[in-house]
């Protein structure tokens, strides 16, 4: 059994790296914010197309700089990370060390399953700060048209949907969003782990800002193309309002009718902007706090 010292020193490690996430994830989200809000207005679009291509990216981010839309719901943004980023890292590296007792090798399909875990346990937790943040993304359309925006600000949103939606509103669309949890940190968590690791073993380059760059590139790549159907299936549920005007019964029926009126590659709407999001996200998050680790004396991820 560890002695109260190894037990004290596991806590302090524990809240150091839920502090050095969140700061690492803060900083992210603040420098690759726009195309997140680019990608939700993609998603929203109903109609036949492709997975967001070029011109509709380019459009899309041209309104959104003309109506001054680009950092709405940066808020609730935030704040959605300052609980899920820490939970599902801290959760992933804990389930990790648990299958890699008695010092044996963790695999690929084991660390896929403490991704996607420790995933859906984070966005359960955040979902409500992220409603918040896609209806706030979405209400930038109706500024452009001179409408009233549904919510003046987090907390205006957080006690509207309870009086009009009941408690249980702030989870509208937890479904597909811990489904979509569990495939990006499935494909991210894993692949940073694994291509890091990979990198160094086969002596490509050391553990330094290089390695850190080429392991968040493809874990991008990987979080992206695994995740953007759900992503899309959550954004579209999430927008929704009373169950009186929900063109969705529920995620099954959101990506029966997406299928069939706007084609399959309408589950990938988004796409670019997403990976285009997802890499410089990471980037920014997984040198930061690599480096903010190493700072602190903290092991290495």
């Amino acid at each position: 059994m560890p002695t109260n010292a190894e037990a004290s020193g596991g806590r302090r490690g524990t809240l150091a790296k839920v502090s050095l996430s969140s700061v690492s994830a803060a900083m992210a989200e603040a420098s690759t914010y726009p195309l997140d809000v680019v990608k939700t207005r993609l998603q929203l679009h109903r109609g036949h197309g492709g997975a967001g291509g070029g011109s509709g990216v380019i459009r899309v981010a041209t309104e959104l700089a003309r109506d001054g839309g680009v950092y709405r719901g940066f808020s609730p943004a935030v704040l959605r990370h300052l609980m899920y980023t820490p939970l599902r890292i801290v959760g992933y590296e804990h389930l990790r060390s648990t299958l890699a007792s008695g010092g044996r090798e963790v695999g690929v399909v084991e660390k896929a399953l403490a991704g996607g875990l420790s995933g859906i346990a984070a966005q359960v937790l955040s979902s409500p700060a992220d409603l918040i943040k896609v209806r706030m993304q979405a209400d930038g359309r109706l500024l452009s048209q001179g409408i009233q925006p549904r919510y003046t600000g987090v907390a205006d949103a957080f006690t509207k949907i309870i009086q009009a939606e009941g408690f249980l509103g702030l989870w509208k669309g937890v479904g597909p969003n811990a489904q979509r949890a569990f495939l990006v940190n499935m494909g991210e968590l894993t692949c940073y782990d694994q291509a890091k690791h990979l990198i160094i073993s086969k002596k490509i380059c050391d553990d330094n800002l290089y390695a850190h760059t080429l392991a968040s590139v493809a874990s991008g790549l990987s979080a992206t193309t695994l995740s953007c159907p759900a992503d899309v299936i959550k954004t579209r549920m999430m927008n929704q309002g009373k169950e009186g005007k929900a063109l969705y019964r529920n995620s099954y029926d959101c990506l029966v009718k997406t299928v069939r009126h706007e084609g399959a590659t309408a589950l990938w709407k988004g796409f670019l902007p997403t990976w285009a999001r997802l890499g410089p996200w990471q980037f920014v998050f997984w040198v930061s706090y690599e480096k903010l680790r190493c700072a602190s004396g903290i092991s290495s991820f």
